[in-house]
C-alpha cells in the first residue's frame, strides 16, 4: 500500500493530505445554511477565497436562482452562527444574506454518518 501511495504522490495524482475534524468534537452542533447575494460581477473565486478563511464554513457552492452562493456553516450555538454571518456580511462584495438554521437532519450522508451505528428499523 505504501509503495502505491508513494507512486501516486510522485506522479502528482495525490497532491496532499488533509485531516477531517468531526464538528461535534469541537462542540459545533448547530448548523445553518446561508445564501449570499453579491454585488455586480463578483467571481466565484473571490467568494471562495473569502469564505475559505472561516473554519465554520464547511462547504460553499455557487447556485442557481436569486442567490449567488450557498454556505453550510457549523457552529457551537445560534450566537456563534450569528457571528459567522456577521463576518461573511462584512465582506465588501456581500449585499445581503439569508439564512436558515437546521432543526434536525432527516437524511445524513456525510462521511462520519457512515461510521455511526445502523438504524433500528
Amino acid at each position: 500500500m505504501k509503495r502505491r501511495v508513494d507512486r501516486l504522490l510522485s506522479s502528482g495524482a495525490i497532491t496532499g493530505f488533509t485531516a477531517r475534524v468531526e464538528p461535534s468534537a469541537l462542540g459545533w452542533t448547530t448548523e445553518a445554511y446561508v445564501e449570499l447575494f453579491c454585488r455586480g460581477k463578483t467571481s466565484p473565486a473571490e467568494i471562495g477565497l473569502a469564505v475559505a478563511r472561516l473554519p465554520e464554513v464547511i462547504s460553499a457552492c455557487t447556485i442557481t436562482g436569486e442567490a449567488d452562493a450557498l454556505l453550510h456553516i457549523r457552529a457551537k450555538d445560534v450566537r456563534h452562527v450569528e457571528q459567522v454571518i456577521e463576518r461573511v456580511a462584512a465582506e465588501a462584495f456581500v449585499v445581503r444574506t439569508k439564512s436558515a438554521i437546521v432543526l434536525s437532519r432527516l437524511i445524513d450522508d456525510t462521511p462520519h454518518a457512515a461510521n455511526a451505528a445502523p438504524r433500528a428499523d
